[in-house]
């Protein structure tokens, strides 16, 4: 239902931070507002992707949108900040993680996207996402992929909005993790349907579409609706949480805890 939701809002003056592999500026997102970001692997300004996964899940935010090319972002005329925190293999360290998330918080992102997972409980990343978090940042994060009945960390901090993944037909995704921790569920793919965005083909670094699943695909797609609800005027973190929680689509049968409060409802909310 998110073209009901832009009737309202497109995201306009919001700020989504992806803290990820970075993004490169692939054809749909070139009418997409940038604002600049940091590469805390490589000690830079340049937070480029060399990857694909973090340009991926930055298109489901904030792709350019009307523009006849390619597909659509959810909050398309929020801004994007690039934060890389991960290599080209995939890995990244708590501390990079924690940097990353206190530079968007100090720098005015409204939002926080962590697709990312791992590593466990950590004093130094419960403390950087408290820090967003009395800066009234919404801070959203992937629950996992490991078809565990627990949301991973850091998306099962208090102050973080855990995403579980939903396949194409709005049910659990086979390795979605599920139970303590999941807030919502929202669209992560599976084999019978993936989640299709303009990034970079790794092996190549050139622009191509491509299709991936994961609880790292439904997470922005919260954290875009978040956007949409800030830029409404709903601003405490908690506030919006609500709001996402109250608007999502009940599933009735659900003794798991597979989808949290529900499917996500951008129109609803």
């Amino acid at each position: 239902n998110v073209e009901q939701a832009w009737d309202s809002t497109k995201g306009d003056g919001m700020t989504v931070a992806v803290i990820d592999t970075g993004i490169t500026k692939v054809p749909d997102l070139k009418a997409t507002k940038f604002v600049e970001g940091y590469d805390f692997v490589n000690d830079r300004i340049d937070a480029a992707d060399d990857v694909g996964h973090g340009t991926h899940v930055a298109g489901t935010i904030a792709q350019s949108t009307n523009n006849g090319y390619g597909v659509a972002g959810i909050a398309y005329e929020a801004r994007l900040m690039p934060i890389k925190v991960l290599s080209a293999s995939g890995g990244g360290t708590i501390a990079d993680i924690a940097e990353g998330i206190r530079f968007a918080a100090d720098r005015g992102a409204d939002v926080i996207n962590m697709s990312l997972g791992g590593g466990g409980d950590s004093k130094m990343m419960k403390e950087a996402i408290d820090y967003a978090y009395n800066k009234g940042v919404v801070v959203v994060a992937a629950a996992g992929n490991s078809s565990q009945n627990a949301s991973a960390y850091p998306a099962r901090y208090p102050h973080v909005i855990s995403v579980a993944a939903t396949d194409s037909a709005g049910f659990k995704a086979p390795y979605s993790n599920f139970g303590a921790g999941v807030d919502i569920s929202a669209p992560g793919g599976s084999e019978n349907g993936k989640i299709l965005q303009n990034t970079i083909d790794p092996s190549t670094g050139e622009s191509a579409f491509l299709e991936y699943q994961g609880t790292s695909m439904a997470a922005p797609h919260v954290a875009g609706v978040a956007a949409l609800i800030k830029a409404s005027g709903i601003t405490q973190p908690d506030q919006i949480r609500k709001v996402l929680q109250q608007s999502a689509r009940i599933v009735k049968e659900d003794p798991l805890n597979h989808f949290g409060a529900g499917h996500l409802d951008a129109g609803a909310a």
